[in-house]
């Protein structure tokens, strides 16, 4: 495998310290044995989305670093960068050519204009068929120099103008950026927002197939001779990570979150282990990310009751996690997502956040922790009411002096022996088993040859145990986690 079967952190590049220099001066200091791998969210020039539009991919944003610090860190770590492969940014040289000479630009063809589906354009009834997670059509006017008003396919921000795959030119440049990132060091390049990239008008516009695998196919195609392989970020319905191994790619498993909490506010294995008996095994598991915790990745694997039940149970819990965060009020105007940083959606309760990130540890896959996670770090409700922005609920920035501080807290010790052990122990590169057990308790077992590791939990107190082969009596050591 390419990369390493280690806990892998995600962190925006100015998050840990205030720049990338700092991010590598904390990953070596603090998290050298912790993590194997590091997922540096966009650090390109961007106008909007906290890096997610981007200008271009030639560049590190100044205020990060260069791209010499993004080597030096994939040196030492297992390295994930971003590619969106649905958009580019409003402010970027190809838009403000196209904005000013329409179709008389060179860029045309990169761009999905509504003249491009006729005279008469996109029908609303056609339009009101578009999966966009957003309460608006998928589209931008905008205005040229000599008054004329056009429409724009634009899924998302509108600082975020979508590319037109169809195309030779979108296929031309997108190549070279591909490329140019696959020549870093990174070992994964992953793909944002790419189940928007199938505009078929009149279906839904989303993960159209066949046409997505064949975008699919062409992306990897791009970055495979460098020994660089794809991630494909999809935020859906948890068949679609189903089909993405099917077709042996690597995917994520965003149903994980929400699985979790049902088990810990319940007290019941039930639907976690039937999920952990049938996801796929290539892929990387989550908790938390940059985004909220997801909704409608869960559909199917919880009933709608379970799913409500759980969702309040999230705002109970969840320490002044409050409605309005996850609104339109505070900017979040995706309709599936919850803010709220995961230990405060554990109720701040340290024995029940280690037991969480022990059954992630022991599912199948790579596990990923999010930076605000790794330091077990809590809603940052005075961000959000200076931001108005309420995804800034769990996206603190952590100076170096604030980082010596939390570390040295109980929970974020035990997160990293945590960690370490996950790293190094040979049964992780096993398959995993499941025993039977009264339903308010869960056992894992990872078994590699002679080598074994099992956590025991009981849901009801969140008390965790790994028994494990090493040099103890019998050959077995115990642990209270």
């Amino acid at each position: 495998m390419n990369l390493q079967n280690k806990v892998q952190l995600i962190t925006y590049p100015d998050s840990l310290g205030g720049n990338l220099l700092t991010l590598h001066y904390c990953l070596r200091k603090y998290f050298a044995d912790a993590i194997g791998g590091v997922h540096i969210l966009p650090f390109y020039p961007s106008s909007a989305d906290r890096g997610f539009a981007p200008i271009n991919y030639a560049e590190v944003d100044e205020q990060f670093g260069t791209w010499e610090d993004i080597e030096k860190i994939g040196a030492d770590f297992d390295l994930m960068i971003d590619f969106m492969v649905n958009h580019i940014s409003r402010q970027s040289a190809a838009f403000q050519d196209y904005l000013e000479l329409g179709p008389e630009s060179e860029f045309a063809d990169l761009f999905l204009s509504f003249q491009k589906f006729g005279p008469e354009g996109i029908s609303d009834e056609d339009l009101a068929k578009v999966y966009t997670r957003k309460p608006r059509p998928p589209y931008l006017e905008i205005q040229r120099p000599d008054g004329s008003n056009e429409r724009i396919w634009c899924t998302f921000d509108y600082e975020q103008i979508d590319l037109d795959w169809s195309t030779q030119l979108t296929r031309t440049l997108m190549r070279n950026e591909l490329i140019r990132l696959s020549r870093t060091n990174a070992k994964m390049i992953r793909l944002d927002a790419f189940a928007y990239t199938t505009v078929e008008i009149g279906t839904d516009c989303f993960f159209r197939e066949p046409a997505v695998w064949e975008l699919l196919n062409w992306l990897k195609d791009c970055v495979e001779p460098f020994g660089t392989d794809v991630l494909p970020e999809v935020h859906e319905h948890y068949n679609y990570q189903l089909k993405l191994q099917e077709k042996g790619y690597w995917c994520y498993d965003f149903a994980l979150p929400m699985l979790m909490l049902h088990a810990l506010y319940h007290h019941t294995g039930k639907r976690l282990i039937k999920w952990l008996q049938t996801c796929p095994t290539k892929q990387f598991t989550t908790l938390d990310t940059h985004d909220g915790i997801g909704i409608v990745d869960v559909q199917d694997l919880l009933s709608p009751e379970e799913i409500d039940s759980t969702v309040e149970g999230l705002y109970e819990k969840g320490s002044n996690a409050k409605k309005v965060y996850s609104g339109p009020e505070y900017q979040n105007l995706d309709l599936y997502q919850i803010n709220c940083t995961y230990y405060s959606a554990l109720n701040h309760d340290d024995d029940a956040y280690i037991a969480a990130r022990a059954i992630q540890f022991f599912a199948p896959g790579i596990p990923q922790v999010y930076y605000v996670g790794l330091l077990a770090g809590e809603n940052d409700t005075d961000l959000v009411e200076q931001t108005r922005n309420g995804r800034d609920i769990n996206r603190h920035n952590y100076s170096i002096e604030e980082i010596s501080q939390q570390v040295s807290r109980p929970v974020v010790q035990r997160l990293l022996k945590l960690m370490e052990f996950r790293n190094t122990h040979p049964a992780f590169d096993g398959p995993l088993f499941i025993p039977e057990t009264p339903d308010d308790r869960l056992e894992m077992v990872r078994k590699n040859g002679i080598h074994s590791a099992t956590l025991s939990v009981d849901l009801r107190t969140h008390a965790a145990e790994l028994t494990h082969s090493g040099a103890g009596p019998a050959g077995e050591e115990r642990m209270t986690i």
